[in-house]
């Protein structure tokens, strides 16, 4: 295993103005004023006509005031409002009608919103999960008037001291503090069905049977439960479920879903599995960190991480480590660059000095100056 280290060789000042040179400054907007994350930008040829869009889920105020975007240049064409936070945006074929116009699926909850046509078009809800026996009898007992309030917080909390996965209502029924609070709370909920609904952590595409650019793809989704979920794109039916050891953060996907496909998931946990069709030993190939990952991309048979502790590895599929690349900042974001006419596939980084670095394999092949730090 071989290790670069920028630390002690940075770029210099030449190599970088000359970097900023090789690309042009195409568009440039600083009072668009959007709050976004990596995972939330796409860009698509929406509308099938060879022009590709730019496609964003504007997280607003981080509160209120979400909206889906789509630009042309630095024109806004279109707005959607969206109910609750982003956490996923991809642009996917659903169906073969023509003109061949993607659809766009945003993650928001334990919601998928697709719009068609730049319109809302389907809301898919993901399936709700098994309610704690011991939870839904305490909430029953409350209904049927058994027990007070003060027996089912006690009760609550000591299930919460153990371990247990409780649903929103009873963990927001733990965060009143007044008696009357409580006590409104209980009466206004107590006569709801108790469910379990999970959120989306990470959303990415997998082509269904085809390989070809407009070819129908299924979405695959990753959740707080731990699980990793793939959906039919005609029926929004769930095809497949995963479950991990820990909650999925960065999906990196490539195959076919009727003939063969990987999905290389990083978690909250620090570890990096490979799930394969057919074979459920996610941990034959698990990947131990140092640090938490901040971005994953698979080109070909590597993966490429990056990690909070300022570094890029590179990986085999099996998880041999191959090299190391100290950068001398930290990673922001990171993404895959494919240059199909030129032949050329790499990763581009994003650091926090105002830097943006593009990488083929280990070496370091272009930086690019920018105004403000890239997320």
């Amino acid at each position: 295993m071989s290790t670069v280290d920028e630390k002690q060789d940075p770029p210099t000042v030449d190599q970088i103005s000359q970097g900023s040179e090789k690309w042009l400054n195409a568009y440039y907007d600083p009072v668009a004023s959007l709050y976004t994350l990596t995972q939330c930008v796409a860009l698509s040829d929406i509308q099938a006509d060879g022009d590709w869009k730019l496609v964003i889920a504007d997280l607003g105020t981080g509160s209120y005031d979400m909206k889906l975007k789509v630009y042309k240049g630095t024109n806004v064409m279109s707005e959607n409002a969206i109910i609750d936070l982003p956490t996923g945006v991809v642009t996917f074929y659903m169906d073969v009608n023509e003109p061949r116009t993607p659809a766009v699926a945003v993650a928001s909850g334990p919601y998928i919103y697709i719009y068609k046509n730049l319109h809302p078009y389907f809301k898919f809800t993901l399936p709700t999960l098994d309610v704690n026996p011991v939870e839904l009898d305490l909430w029953n007992q409350v209904k049927e008037e058994k027990i007070n309030i003060f027996v089912l917080r006690e009760m609550l909390e000591g299930m919460r001291a153990e371990g247990a996965v409780l649903t929103v209502r009873s963990l927001r029924f733990l965060q009143l503090q007044d008696v009357p609070d409580c006590e409104a709370f209980s009466n206004m909920y107590k006569h709801t069905p108790l469910r379990r609904q999970t959120v989306i952590t990470c959303l990415a595409t997998m082509k269904k049977s085809l390989a070809d650019e407009d070819a129908i793809s299924c979405l695959v989704i990753g959740t707080e439960s731990k699980s990793i979920y793939v959906l039919d794109p005609e029926a929004f039916t769930v095809l497949t479920t995963i479950d991990l050891p820990s909650v999925p953060v960065f999906l990196s996907v490539t195959g076919l879903y009727d003939v063969e496909y990987r999905i290389v998931v990083a978690c909250r946990n620090g570890c990096i599995y490979t799930l394969k069709r057919g074979s459920s030993d996610y941990l034959k190939y698990c990947i131990e960190l140092n640090s938490q990952p901040v971005g994953l991309e698979r080109i070909n048979k590597t993966i490429y991480v990056g990690t909070m502790d300022e570094t890029m590895h590179c990986f085999t599929s099996k998880g041999k480590k191959v090299w190391t690349v100290k950068l001398p900042a930290s990673i922001t974001t990171m993404e895959t660059m494919d240059y199909p006419s030129k032949g050329f596939k790499g990763v581009i980084l994003a650091l926090n000095n105002c830097q943006v670095h593009l990488y083929k394999e280990k070496y370091l092949v272009n930086v690019i100056s920018t105004e403000d730090i890239v997320t």
